[in-house]
């Protein structure tokens, strides 16, 4: 099969980011073996190649998303069949401790990211991949491969963030940074079904319309300097009730003075670096909720699915590349050029 190999770190992908002929995996007994038609493009795709924050195993296959259908089962896989179409949910825990039988598999001491931290050769940027039974959730038949894969891992991120974590409520004040992201797209569809105001950033004026189309209800530029003073400004000074964070240093500080009395931050990453300062006056007299998230269950995966299948989620697609020049998604992403998610599809080269 052909797959997305790379066999030492680099900044630059195009370096080392080679499409190579390797040998479709073999299944254990718990496994399913998935023809993948549809992969999506995240941001620990370029850490992976980078080789930092995490050193990944090499050689190795980046994606976590992916989309396709099943043309194997192992002998202990009771819940799918030969033809399904399904999903794969990139969360990988060991399903047995205290975490885990409590619901918190994200909690999990074994926890990994399939297709980050998962390898030699093991991850979803090829033709044919594999994951245990308990890592994949079935689609229905109105949901495309390309919207799965699309929504798979940043909806379950999202959804996990305002649902499961921060609690959202109908009728409050939800700030959704980065709007077009992948996790903000879905942030910001979430926090309209639940019924609520909400505030979008991004750094310029396309992606900024973007956001209203998606739903928002206000858009302003984080790239500005006075950006939270227009929050502040649309919110007649009150606050907001939910930030919806990932940004991290360069906003961090001016989203915890944004919360109303009692309000919840919840973050999930830091790309413009972690090492940020806050105010402590705003955390014990405001009685702030300061929340950290990362990925979900598959229980939220599902939920995600579902209203997407009722079209109340639709994720926004940036391009699918030829497999061939996949590659060029990494370097878009990098330079954050797109508006949305990039797929690729490993089937047409």
């Amino acid at each position: 099969m052909k797959a997305a190999v790379f066999r030492e770190y680099n900044k630059d992908p195009t370096k080392v980011v080679k499409i190579e002929d390797i040998d479709v995996p073999k299944i254990k007994a718990n496994e399913v073996l998935i023809k993948v038609e549809s992969a999506a493009y995240n941001y620990n795709d370029l850490w992976a190649i980078w080789g930092d924050p995490v050193k990944t195993p090499l050689p190795h296959i980046s994606g976590s998303d992916v989309a396709g259908t099943v043309v194997e089962i192992g002998g202990d896989v009771t819940k799918f069949k030969v033809g399904d179409r399904v999903v794969s949910h990139s969360n990988m825990s060991c399903r047995i401790c205290e975490q885990c039988t409590a619901g918190r598999e994200y909690d999990c001491k074994e926890r990994t990211i399939w297709g980050f931290q998962t390898g030699p050769l093991w991850g979803g940027f090829a033709q044919y991949t594999h994951l245990p039974e308990v890592n994949v959730a079935k689609l229905p038949e109105n949901v495309s491969f390309e919207d799965a894969a699309a929504m798979s891992m940043v909806g379950m991120t999202a959804w996990h963030m305002l649902v499961g974590r921060a609690r959202i409520i109908p009728g409050q004040t939800v700030l959704i940074m980065g709007g077009t992201s992948g996790v903000g797209m879905v942030g910001i569809q979430i926090a309209k079904l639940y019924n609520c105001n909400v505030i979008a950033t991004a750094g310029n004026q396309q992606k900024m319309d973007k956001c209203l189309e998606l739903g928002a209800d206000n858009v302003v530029n984080h790239r500005e300097a006075d950006w939270y003073k227009k929050v502040r400004e649309i919110t007649k000074k009150e606050g907001v009730d939910i930030v919806f964070e990932h940004i991290g240093k360069n906003v961090f500080p001016q989203e915890v003075g944004l919360l109303k009395m009692g309000g919840t931050l919840v973050a999930t990453g830091a790309t413009t670096g972690y090492d940020s300062t806050i105010d402590l006056r705003f955390l014990f007299f405001k009685g702030t909720n300061l929340l950290g998230s990362t990925q979900g269950t598959k229980a939220e995966l599902e939920q995600v699915i579902y209203w997407t299948s009722k079209n109340k989620l639709k994720p926004l697609i940036h391009t699918t590349l030829p497999f061939s020049n996949m590659v060029e998604g990494h370097v878009m992403m990098a330079g954050a050029e797109q508006i949305g998610k990039i797929l690729t599809n490993p089937q047409k080269l």
